[in-house]
């Protein structure tokens, strides 16, 4: 690479086909994406905030090769993305990143131990090594008892239960972790010690964090680069702090409205008419 990005999109768009109501009728598309560029420098964390609806969690799965753009290309460390390749040609691509999703009942499945469910993306993506003793690690990484490995995910709180999707994320030591709003399922008391978790794990392993979330709190306090967008589009983007207390873009000051305060420093809240 010839500089420090380690993922790069540039028009990024993506169209899905409308079902016809009538065999005569022309095809109709949607557009939940349009010509979104995006840089995620190496070891930054990078939120991505918008209303439901406004292209986040389109964008993300087109950076992961989830899903194929309509138009746009995707590079990770300088190589570019095929997403309509076979899965085995994109193992490089899953070795280097984790991802963690909104909901943590259903993104575990419970026919599985708690030890299969980490050491899963081990086995998958043929990571050589003691994948028991590596369960183990990451069971204490993220504040769960080692022995917890043969129990199974009906049995833990919500909390626990994101702890467990958060270990498989970075079971394969990932350079980019993802968050697809890891946190908007769990109450205020256990999102607020996962927050903590994720930024430990950050700047212990080194991480380059790309977090999807609505919630501005939660991206103001652990991303230090922030995108707004609105309707598919990337209306606004810069550093958090500049993003946040001086905003551009009309929707970004109307969504920052929505909420009571920043607080971009300990013991210190700027209200609403006190931002840019």
């Amino acid at each position: 690479m010839t500089d420090d990005v380690l993922l790069r999109g540039r028009g990024l768009t993506r169209r899905y086909r409308l079902p016809k109501e009538s065999l005569f009728q022309r095809a109709l598309t949607t557009t939940a994406l349009e010509d979104a560029d995006i840089d995620v420098r190496e070891g930054s964390a990078v939120g991505i905030i918008g209303e439901s609806g406004s292209g986040k969690s389109t964008l993300v799965r087109l950076l992961l090769a989830l899903d194929a753009p309509t138009e746009g290309t995707v590079e990770f460390d300088g190589r570019m993305l095929d997403p309509t390749a076979h899965a085995k040609k994109l193992h490089w691509l899953r070795r280097q990143t984790g991802i963690v999703f909104q909901d943590p009942y259903a993104s575990l499945d419970p026919r599985m131990s708690v030890g299969r469910i980490i050491a899963e993306p081990l086995w998958a993506l043929g990571i050589p090594g003691d994948r028991r003793a590596r369960v183990r690690e990451v069971l204490e990484d993220v504040g769960l008892e080692p022995d917890m490995a043969g129990r199974f995910a009906h049995e833990f709180s919500g909390g626990q239960r994101q702890r467990i999707a958060i270990a498989r994320a970075i079971a394969h030591r990932p350079r980019l972790l993802v968050g697809d709003e890891p946190l908007s399922a769990l109450d205020v008391t256990v999102r607020a010690q996962i927050l903590e978790l994720l930024g430990e794990l950050r700047v212990r392993d080194g991480l380059t964090l790309l977090l999807v979330s609505h919630d501005i709190g939660v991206v103001q306090n652990l991303c230090n680069e922030v995108i707004v967008m609105k309707d598919g589009r990337v209306v606004e983007e810069g550093p958090t702090e500049k993003v946040l207390l001086q905003p551009q873009a009309a929707y970004t000051r109307h969504l920052l409205a929505s909420i009571p305060a920043i607080d971009p420093s300990p013991g210190r809240s700027i209200d609403v008419a006190e931002r840019g």
